[in-house]
């Protein structure tokens, strides 16, 4: 018996029990009258195609995107890997799983890259601005460890959204000091620290963390209205003054670029010009990593229509 064995390792021949993702689920009606349930077991490996014969219930379609414990045996059907599932319940409270073994998740050191974005928050010399980040982070501390930055695209993944700001916080602060005489380092670190903590609104989640959707406020708002909102609000709790509010608000609102983008004002500072290509060149190089990812080497990629539509080479 194999326990917890991850999709992609499945053969024919396994017999398996663990925790899987239930990524989709039909009811269905065989031949002899009798009920069974169709459906596709997932985790961050790949998806399985399973079926539970004679099987009336009570999981099925509504638990679609919940974990299940299974127990089962591996078989091949016109090719392809097919489970045969003996036992199937939902994951209980008290039932032990590592969710990061189930669902994408960042490839970073989590609390390496939290310690990052801490010891660069701290190296803002204006009191203003580090005051402003650190009410951020107060408020934004759990999701921002720990919810993916996009639905799909780029970082759609658990801890999605501290890679993306940690890894946009580094360029910052390389690119503010290659441009010292034109960048204020504090207003530019503190606008890519801010940029899209409004994330954690903007999206819905499911139990494990992933993003299913848009909620109402991210469609009738979005994530740099509300995020230029929530600075307003702390920048006059902190008494700081108006000039730097507009500034940090107008980088969270321009960091889209263009208006064709999503921007809601287009840049006009060297701050805001410089995080929006900040933000565009972290969100293209994953979108480059996942895609090569899959890619065969000396290959193009399908069609990538986050960029233009092109087709990537995966060279050596």
């Amino acid at each position: 018996m194999e326990y917890d064995l991850p999709v992609a390792q499945m053969a024919r021949g396994d017999d398996i029990e663990g925790f899987y993702v239930l990524k989709s689920a039909f009811s269905k009606v065989a031949n002899n009258g009798k009920p069974f349930l169709n459906l596709t077991l997932s985790d961050r490996t790949g998806a399985v195609d399973a079926k539970v014969w004679d099987y009336p219930g009570p999981i099925g379609a509504a638990d679609e995107g919940k974990v299940v414990k299974i127990r089962g045996s591996v078989s091949e059907f016109r090719g392809a890997l097919q489970v045969t599932v003996e036992r199937i319940r939902l994951a209980g409270e008290d039932d032990r799983y590592d969710v990061t073994a189930l669902v994408p998740t960042a490839p970073i050191d989590g609390e390496a890259m939290y310690a990052s974005v801490e010891a660069l928050l701290d190296s803002i010399t204006d009191a203003d601005y580090k005051a402003v980040c650190r009410e951020l982070l107060r408020r934004h501390s759990e999701s921002f460890r720990t919810i993916p930055a996009a639905k799909s695209v780029h970082h759609g993944f658990l801890y999605g959204l501290l890679m993306h700001t940690g890894n946009m916080m580094q360029l910052a602060d390389f690119l503010a000091g290659m441009y010292a005489d034109t960048v204020d380092r504090s207003l530019l670190l503190a606008g890519t620290f801010a940029h899209d903590l409004q994330k954690e609104r903007e999206f819905r989640f499911s139990a494990l963390g992933l993003v299913t959707d848009y909620s109402v406020p991210g469609q009738l708002l979005g994530h740099l209205v509300m995020g230029a909102q929530e600075i307003a609000e702390i920048a006059k709790e902190l008494d700081v003054s108006e000039e730097k509010s507009v500034l940090l608000r107008h980088l969270v609102l321009s960091h889209h670029g263009e208006p064709e983008f999503g921007a809601a004002v287009r840049p006009v500072c060297a701050e805001s010009e410089l995080l929006s290509y900040i933000d565009m060149i972290d969100s293209r190089m994953e979108i480059y990593r996942e895609v090569l990812g899959a890619t065969p080497l000396g290959g193009f990629s399908d069609r990538v229509f986050a960029l233009d539509g092109k087709k990537l080479y995966h060279h050596e």
